[in-house]
């Protein structure tokens, strides 16, 4: 990515001092409601008494921040589409331009939310249809489900009411956010020939033909997809979720899953910091990535019935070549490449050459035999290699190894020290089907105030001291109480102890 959108709410000094070192332009978003709460207690009650003075406190913070080239207003704001949102949204852009004149102001908005008259006729045909369609959840096709959900929304998205309505609350930005409204970019460039446009919220599912129109389209200026950052909340929404016989979908619509469901499941990057194959694949898309890259759908699951499969769920693979228990056994591998094919090779043999790119949706996929060792991936353009990468089966004995994200730390209770933990082999490679439960205690000016995993579906407690990895992984993190050398110790069976060290360094140095 190049760029971070905000949600739903300013984003920290901290994360904008490490835009600005790194080069990440930022989207600032102020609001997630104004007058119109989305749920009891929120921002909605405190807004008129403070939207002015929290928009000035926003710019006063973030106007020095080069990274910064955006001001958000709101996230799929309901008051949108009624006259008294248009007047407000006026009012805000002209605060944030009398304050910083130098940046762009975007709402982003989402016609089904913002235009009540919608969402209505929208529950009206769900109601409708409801017998049918939860006797096609009961028969396990949730996403014919979901897709025919879709189907009913496309012509409210793209009738010319969405475009009337909106008009004068658009009229006011530079920029204008459409989240998962697609199918207006064209339709919109044509109408409004003056309207600058973003992609502000899209799903997985639509990354490489997004990507796509956003290259075409002079009006469109990017794409941002939800979500970077994987997180807490909104439970599942982009889980792989397979049929058991006694499916229990959650949300009625999908969008949540049923407990234990924690993680939203969603991001390019896990809540530990760890890239995910969606992330890889992206890079792929917007061309910033020549190698292929290798995933495996998770053994176990191969010949599993896909009960739902969402928007914002990417595939349930894993860049891995370490299934035990599987060997001699058939498993799926994916390859993406921008390349015209790719070939894949299983410990020296070839699979043979698939097309791959953008006319295959930058995937190729393989049955392989499972066999411990290495495979090789190569890119082809014009039948020549231009690219290959690897992926080796960890070998030997499993082994802890703990490492900080950095050497020292403030001594105060206002900075933490995030020290990943890995099951690896004597080379560093991951043993990603080896999970075990992990002990981790801390000596020294500091104290353990948090131990995770990127386990979506793990009930168990964050404050605790011990965790079991997920695909070979967890994380500590470290609050630190006064000045001096912190040790973090790990301990997990059948493996050596582990530790790593962080300074806590005072002001005085």
């Amino acid at each position: 990515f190049n760029a971070i959108r905000s949600a739903h709410q300013p984003m920290s000094r901290a994360m904008l001092d490490a835009c600005d070192r790194i080069g990440m332009l930022v989207m600032d978003e102020a609001f997630d409601s104004w007058t119109w709460a989305k749920s009891s207690y929120d921002y909605a009650l405190h807004f008129p008494d403070w939207w002015r003075a929290d928009l000035v406190s926003m710019v006063r913070k973030d106007r020095n921040h080069p990274s910064v080239v955006m001001y958000s207003i709101g996230n799929e704001i309901p008051d949108v589409g009624s006259p008294a949102g248009s007047i407000r949204a006026r009012e805000m852009a002209d605060v944030l331009r009398s304050k910083d004149p130098t940046r762009y102001v975007v709402n982003c908005t989402q016609p089904l939310l913002a235009i009540p008259k919608f969402a209505e006729m929208f529950r009206d045909m769900v109601t409708d249809r409801q017998e049918e369609l939860e006797q096609e959840m009961l028969d396990s096709n949730v996403n014919d489900w979901i897709t025919s959900l879709r189907e009913m929304l496309d012509p409210i998205l793209t009738s010319d009411h969405v475009g009337d309505v909106l008009e004068e609350s658009l009229a006011v930005l530079d920029v204008a956010g459409y989240n998962y409204t697609e199918l207006r970019y064209e339709l919109d460039g044509e109408k409004y020939p003056n309207r600058v446009i973003v992609g502000s919220e899209t799903s997985h599912d639509g990354t490489a033909t997004n990507w796509a129109t956003v290259e075409r389209l002079p009006h469109l200026i990017g794409d941002f997809c939800w979500t970077g950052w994987d997180y807490l909340g909104e439970s599942g929404v982009g889980r792989v979720q397979y049929a058991t016989g006694d499916d229990d979908f959650g949300d009625p619509l999908g969008i949540t899953g049923p407990y234990p469901w924690v993680l939203a499941h969603a991001g390019d990057i896990d809540i530990t910091g760890h890239r995910r194959p969606a992330s890889y694949f992206r890079e792929i898309v917007f061309g910033l990535r020549s190698e292929p890259y290798i995933a495996v759908l998770r053994a176990d699951k191969r010949d599993a019935d896909i009960a739902y499969q969402g928007s914002w769920s990417f595939n349930d693979v894993l860049s891995s070549w370490h299934w035990p228990g599987f060997e001699g056994e058939t498993v799926t591998v994916e390859v993406y490449s921008a390349a015209d094919e790719v070939e894949l090779l299983v410990n020296g043999e070839s699979l043979g050459r698939q097309p791959c790119g953008w006319s295959n949706g930058y995937t190729a996929t393989y049955d392989a035999e499972f066999s411990p060792g290495e495979l090789v991936a190569i890119g082809y353009a014009d039948g020549a290699e231009v690219a290959r990468s690897a992926l080796r089966s960890p070998t030997g004995d499993v082994h802890l190894r703990l490492c900080a994200d950095r050497p020292t730390i403030r001594a105060d209770d206002t900075d933490l020290a995030y020290v990943a933990i890995e099951l690896v082999d004597g080379a560093g490679t991951v043993f990603t089907g080896a999970d075990r439960q992990v002990s981790v205690s801390v000596e020294g000016p500091g104290t353990l105030q948090a131990l995770g995993s990127a386990d979506p579906t793990s009930i168990e407690s964050f404050a605790a001291d011990q965790r079991r990895t997920y695909d070979g992984r967890a994380l500590a993190i470290i609050r630190p109480t006064g000045p001096g050398q912190i040790a973090v110790s790990a301990q997990a069976d059948d493996c050596e102890d582990a530790s790593a060290t962080v300074e806590a360094v005072g002001s005085d140095g």
